[in-house]
């Protein structure tokens, strides 16, 4: 339940990558114009900005209420994407869509964070990525036959009626909030609950090393349709391609649990960070070698190699973040998913705008940008022990 509920946050952004091409024409676009790009953009920023209103909100009513209307301000974002009679009109709606998602991807992590912490947090993580992960296989795909079949205003009426039977589907779930951890809306309530998430060094460690990864990841999102398109010139295998990337992904976020147990969350996290820059160094000596326009193949390979690593790196840094919270699990998960979301949204947007007809940009964002969440992730570790310090915030409420 839970990963579907996760779930349609993603559904609202690869369902609608097949439809960027109707949308550009539809609004008189350019047919290589990145300004599609911004539904990406302002539906992630919406998801950021919210995202500490809705934990705030949890932290004190539950997280059942809170879940129901987020679900109610996603189907009312989508339907006015649906009418939008602009591009301006639906970039707004965009932005209105992703302050609905916050509530549905708060609330998740809430719940994984009220019923398990540490280790056994990120093997339920990893369950819940991976089944995440998987909709990018199946949605473009999906996104491209309605688009062909009634257009891309189509394609939004379809992910309301995702969220309606998801959100049908969590009346079942349970109320997992602690009633001794709510939290009253006082100003200093919410003021000690944000002290103790942006006191503990491991909290924004990780927390800002996620922020850096899921940056190159933004501009992945936002660009692939037109990188696939325009430089390699597969605009109609674009949803074959970009669901077998996400098939990598889903597998590795599948294995990510086994790996985590035997392992350990920390020093996986330390071993697949060495492995990302090798491979994001692969790439940039391949874009620099082929003047940003290397072998379809190769690009695959390495992409695979890439975004695999992605989907162990991100979970496994978002539960090592979450590990000392557990007082302040609805607000500690909104800070952190706000500043992930809007930080990793905003270099996603520059990492756009720098496009050349090349892949070379969207590289060199990815080995510059993971050398920048390696050294704070090694910050994050400096003082730790071997151990998880639960303990933590327990001590600071």
């Amino acid at each position: 339940m839970l990963a579907l509920v996760m779930s349609i946050v993603a559904l609202a952004v690869d369902i609608m990558l097949p439809a960027f091409a109707d949308i550009r024409a539809e609004f008189g676009l350019a047919a290589d114009s990145t300004a599609a790009a911004g539904l990406i953009t302002t539906y992630l920023l919406g998801l950021a900005v919210s995202q500490l209103v809705f934990g705030v909100l949890a932290d004190r009513f539950g997280r059942k209420p809170v879940l129901y209307a987020g679900i109610g301000l996603y189907i009312v974002g989508a339907l006015a994407s649906a009418l939008a009679p602009g591009l301006g009109w639906l970039l707004a709606a965009r932005f209105l869509w992703g302050v609905g998602a916050a509530s549905p991807r708060i609330l998740t992590l809430s719940v994984l964070r009220d019923v398990y912490s540490g280790e056994r947090m990120a093997r339920a993580m990893s369950f819940v990525m991976a089944i995440f992960i998987l909709i990018p296989v199946v949605a473009p795909s999906i996104g491209a036959v309605i688009t062909d079949w009634v257009g891309w205003r189509g394609v939004i009426f379809s992910t309301v009626l995702v969220a309606l039977l998801v959100g049908s589907w969590t009346l079942r779930l349970p109320e997992t909030m602690n009633p001794e951890n709510r939290l009253d809306l006082s100003w200093a309530d919410m003021a000690r609950a944000g002290r103790i998430v942006l006191t503990n060094r491991m909290t924004v460690g990780y927390m800002l090393s996620f922020a850096a990864l899921f940056g190159g990841f933004a501009s992945y999102l936002a660009s692939s349709e037109l990188i696939f398109a325009d430089v390699f010139g597969l605009a109609d295998e674009f949803p074959l391609i970009f669901g077998a990337l996400a098939v990598v992904m889903g597998v590795a976020a599948l294995i990510n649990g086994f790996l985590v147990e035997r392992v350990g969350l920390r020093r996986l996290i330390n071993l697949v960070m060495a492995g990302y820059l090798v491979a994001a160094a692969g790439l940039v000596l391949l874009s620099v070698a082929t003047r940003g326009v290397p072998p379809f193949w190769a690009f695959a390979i390495l992409m695979a190699t890439l975004l695999s690593m992605h989907a162990l790196l991100i979970p496994n840094m978002n539960s090592a973040a979450m590990i000392p919270m557990a007082p302040v699990a609805g607000t500690a998960s909104a800070i952190i998913g706000t500043v992930a979301t809007a930080g990793g949204a905003l270099l996603g947007a520059v990492i756009d705008r720098a496009y050349d007809g090349t892949v070379t940009p969207l590289i060199f964002s990815f080995l510059i940008l993971g050398l920048v969440a390696w050294g704070l992730s090694r910050y994050a570790e400096t003082g730790l022990h071997p151990v998880d310090v639960e303990p933590a915030a327990e001590k600071a409420s």
